[in-house]
């Protein structure tokens, strides 16, 4: 299988990047007349090269002018192996400086060193531009391999450069298919007979033929009509290889350069993101509200720094949100490069730690944890910041930077200090303090009500923040025989509602007045409730028990009499078919006062049905009346 790797050139305008791209290739990247008419390069341009056996190379060539490095960072981005550009007859200059600067920020790990011009300039010269790159690269974070003396008008060294690529490009780590399709956009253009064609290079997943695409930031949709590989036509696009799409249902002007071809729902844009900041020792420090520019992927936004702490110092890191005031699509592990505002110079780079930070705090918090390279470590602390928010199972790849083939190889080294519930994640300590709170809760609330049933569990969701999270909590306190949910009560298992012996004392004495009370029924201000919660307990206590009835708000019945009043209603209705409340006060005794509130009761009941100001017998009447009937018979015979 053929292996594919992107090759991006770095170094000073007019050092002869692009010549010696087409010294490799034959190919000349520099398309645009500007270009040609001014002899530099503008824009990124590229150019296939075929190294050795299987191995294939796409050379992204950008411009070394510093009014162009905003083209050369879009090139940059995907790179796996850079290819450093020193003429011999200048040495170092400041873009080498910048240049080299941004391929560290962007953690490319290989690098070549092209010493071209060499025809230029004497041995003796040439070998002080060697020691003085290499006193530069001593302290840097790239492999690089030993310079090669080229020149691309005679040709000299471009072998032995080839080669240096070829075993350079031989170590370059591959990347995984199993993993969300992300494309940032560098190019966009139209071909007849294949529609809008963006370009770019194919940073995770893979896309084919006829799937269906998402354009960000934007939410545009689209279908892939074509794909093309370092310029082939292709079934299927995989990660590391520049890529050409021909999307069907967009326009050449809804796309630019900073936009993202994604395939899956997962990934969203944002408008704020946390990082961690390294700023270069000639920067500004970065204060409340340091207004900069922001490269990541192609793209490139203004952003407000808001740091973790106190001011990012020159030449120190540190946590910070960056408010950006367009939106762009990250990931965990994003690399970034910033920019000041003006002058506009390179000051810094970031690593992206929460692409979708919450609003609040407005400050970020606890960004070394979630910045480990350990997958478990940043898991665990990403859970444990949310708090009751937990962290949506469907958000981990883009949140955490796992690749979706990994996924549950993830969860499960983080499952001690991790729960899943619901699709989502909460941290062990959350869902404990969640446990406790309902627990305490539920049986607070037995020793202040204890002739209640249980706490309404309504009430009991409000002592968890979260009512997912509370939901959750009581599921699995049922789960474990801990509550019992009844209705919309909850009850510890153990709670049974009972009467205290001073209780009785008060229930006997109300019953006792009840039952005297007949038909008429007492309140609550009549049974003295209203001054003492504890007969108002107790009384609600025997309706709950079925002894006793609360007709309206708060007269309270006795059951047997009750029942008894209400027979006798039934049966005066049953007899006339339909009946006024003045002839059924003529046959209870019982004055309006007494009598409305128990028609309506009934009503609610189906007992009767009214019908104008008159009553009839309900549904549940008829059955009443009938299972009365039935008992006479059988207490006759």
């Amino acid at each position: 299988m053929t292996r594919h790797v992107v090759i991006g050139t770095a170094g000073h305008v007019d050092h002869g990047k692009t010549a010696l791209v087409k010294a490799l290739t034959g190919i000349d990247t520099d398309r645009w007349a500007e270009e040609k008419r001014r002899g530099i390069t503008i824009d990124i341009g590229f150019a296939r090269l075929h190294l050795a056996g299987d191995l294939e190379a796409s050379i992204v060539d950008v411009p070394g002018h510093e009014d162009f490095v905003r083209n050369m960072l879009a090139g940059a981005t995907g790179v796996d192996v850079a290819l450093l550009v020193v003429a011999a007859d200048e040495g170092v200059m400041p873009q080498t400086r910048e240049h080299l600067a941004i391929l560290e920020f962007l953690s490319v790990k290989h690098g070549v060193i092209a010493i071209t011009k060499a025809d230029l300039a004497e041995p003796d010269w040439i070998e002080l531009v060697e020691a003085e790159i290499g006193e530069r690269l001593a302290e840097s974070s790239i492999d690089w391999s030993s310079p090669i003396r080229v020149s691309a008008l005679t040709g000299v060294g471009v072998e032995d450069l080839r080669a240096a690529l070829a075993e350079t490009c031989g170590r370059a780590e591959g990347r995984s298919k199993e993993d969300l399709f992300r494309l940032p956009v560098d190019r966009v253009f139209s071909v007849a007979g294949a529609g809008t064609v963006v370009t770019g290079t194919t940073w995770s997943g893979s896309v084919r033929v006829g799937d269906d695409v998402r354009v960000l930031p934007g939410e545009l949709e689209a279908r892939v009509r074509n794909v093309e590989v370092h310029g082939d036509s292709a079934e299927e696009a995989l990660p590391g290889r520049r890529t050409a799409l021909a999307l069907a249902g967009l326009y050449r002007k809804d796309i630019a350069r900073g936009h993202v071809v994604v395939a899956e729902d997962s990934w969203r844009e944002t408008r704020a993101v946390d990082v961690i900041i390294s700023l270069l020792p000639q920067s500004r420090p970065f204060t409340q509200r340091t207004r900069v520019r922001f490269h990541l992927g192609t793209a490139e936004v203004m952003a407000r720094v808001t740091p973790e702490g106190e001011d990012i110092a020159p030449g120190t890191s540190g946590g910070a949100r960056l408010r950006l005031e367009e939106p762009l699509v990250c990931r965990w592990g994003d690399l970034g490069v910033l920019r000041s505002y003006s002058p506009v110079t390179t000051i810094g780079g970031c690593v992206v730690v929460d692409p979708w930070p919450p609003a609040r705090p407005r400050r970020p918090v606890g960004l070394a944890a979630r910045a480990s390279r350990d997958t478990a470590e940043r898991l665990v602390a990403l859970v444990e910041s949310a708090g009751a928010r937990g962290v949506a199972v469907a958000d981990l790849p883009i949140r955490v930077g796992i690749p979706t083939g990994t996924l549950q190889q993830a969860l499960a080294s983080a499952s001690e200090r991790v729960v899943h519930a619901n699709n989502r994640l909460l941290a062990m300590q959350v869902l404990a303090a969640a446990r406790d709170a309902t627990m305490t809760a539920v049986r607070e609330y037995h020793q202040l009500h204890p002739l209640e049933p249980g706490m309404p569990r309504e009430l009991a969701r409000k002592t968890v923040r979260g009512v997912k999270l509370a939901n959750f909590v009581q599921a699995q306190l049922v789960a474990e025989r801990a509550i019992v949910l009844e209705g919309e009560t909850v009850r510890l298992t153990s709670h049974q509602a009972g009467l205290t012996e001073r209780q009785a004392e008060v229930g006997q004495a109300l019953q006792t007045e009840l039952a005297a009370a007949g038909p008429h029924g007492r309140t609550l201000v009549e049974l003295g409730a209203t001054a003492n919660a504890e007969t108002r307990q107790v009384v609600e206590y025997f309706v709950r028990q079925g002894t006793a009835v609360r007709v309206g708000a708060d007269r309270y019945y006795d059951r047997e009499a009750l029942d008894r009043v209400s027979r006798t209603i039934l049966q005066e209705v049953q007899r006339t078919g339909e009946a006024a409340p003045a002839q059924l006060r003529e046959k209870t005794g019982l004055s309006r006062k007494y009598l409305i509130p128990l028609l309506e009761w009934m009503d609610t009941r189906s007992l009767t049905m009214r019908v104008g100001d008159s009553r009839r017998v309900g549904p549940a009447g008829e059955k009443a009346l009938q299972a009365l009937d039935r008992k006479s018979e059988e207490s006759v015979s």
